[in-house]
């Protein structure tokens, strides 16, 4: 590696002091309406999340400027997910499914812990067939999600805040868009700013077994219990919370549970999860369950989990006829 000059060094220093000084003013002054005093992480740590520590592979820039949906679908995935992302394309990522809104999809993904040079060449065909590639050079693992998800918000800040609302949502999920769109309509002016909604969890506690899949020592989370957070499966936001949430994440400590992460930036900001239920809270509306098909039990709901490609598929044309007949 290339030794940085003296004033090369001083002139990082200056930059990197300088966006966590403006991360604090924009944070006590601006986003915590409730103030606390919350310390930046030290610089090591912040560099593992940042996305500025790593570059675009393929990127996507100017899309949402051009289109200005009134929703931006981000979807991670690996590079070996290509049959998820073709179901996606064919069934509720297709951008013919609303009429009077715009909503674009967009697969997240980074590179594999070991290169593939003809799955990348893939990759760079897709994009530029579709349009709907964004990839950094972060390693693409399940411990790194969290890197994917400050990728996501720091993207939607960066290129698509004209945006209303973002989704980010699993690539094994159902999503009914019509139930969403007219979902986030109902909800008005209540849902512009500060929004966010999902399958809320309350409860949640660290998982201290070893074996878990959700394992988390005490050095990296001492605590014994989870702020509120948003399964992870699917959750939708107001844009706006895109830039907070990326500017909150320089407070707060990686974790390898990026949907637990989420919920720590949004205590460092004040804004709590909204239920997204119906009948009197007797039905959650983003299913993390994995349900039997059934056409209207799946017009009653805006995601279901537990998706293979070849199943959506198989469903989705059924699932058409739900709004004749449910």
């Amino acid at each position: 590696m290339a030794k940085l000059s003296p004033r090369r060094v001083l002139t990082y220093l200056a930059v990197a002091g300088l966006s966590t000084v403006l991360a604090i003013l924009v944070l006590n002054n601006i986003y915590l309406p409730y103030h606390k005093n919350w310390t930046p992480i030290s610089k090591e740590l912040y560099d593992v999340i940042s996305p500025s520590s790593y570059r675009y592979i393929l990127n996507q820039p100017d899309l949402c400027e051009k289109k200005r949906p009134y929703l931006v679908l981000m979807i991670p995935v690996t590079l070996r997910e290509t049959e998820a992302r073709t179901a996606i394309r064919k069934t509720w990522g297709h951008e013919s499914l609303t009429s009077g809104v715009t909503i674009l999809s967009f697969f997240v993904l980074g590179q594999p812990v070991q290169n593939n040079p003809t799955l990348q060449l893939q990759l760079e065909r897709e994009s530029k067939e579709y349009w709907d590639i964004i990839q950094m050079d972060f390693v693409d693992t399940y411990q790194n999600l969290t890197i994917k998800t400050i990728m996501i918000m720091n993207w939607i800040a960066k290129y698509c805040q004209r945006a209303q609302y973002a989704m980010k949502i699993d690539a094994d999920t159902f999503l009914n868009v019509p139930y969403l769109v007219n979902y986030l309509h109902a909800k008005g002016e209540s849902s512009r700013e500060n929004y966010i909604t999902g399958s809320v969890i309350r409860d949640g506690h660290p998982k201290r077994n070893s074996l878990s899949k959700w394992f988390l020592s005490e050095d990296i989370y001492p605590d014994t219990s989870y702020p509120t957070y948003v399964s992870g499966a699917a959750y939708v936001f107001s844009t706006d919370l895109a830039l907070k949430i990326y500017l909150a994440s320089r407070f707060v400590q990686p974790v390898p549970l990026e949907d637990v992460y989420v919920g720590l930036c949004l205590r460092v900001l004040g804004v709590k999860p909204v239920y997204s239920t119906r009948f009197l809270r007797l039905r959650n509306l983003f299913e993390v369950r994995k349900l039997k098909y059934d056409r209207c039990t799946f017009d009653s709901r805006i995601t279901v989990n537990g998706f293979k490609p070849q199943y959506l598929l198989k469903i989705w044309y059924d699932f058409q006829k739900a709004r004749f007949t449910c």
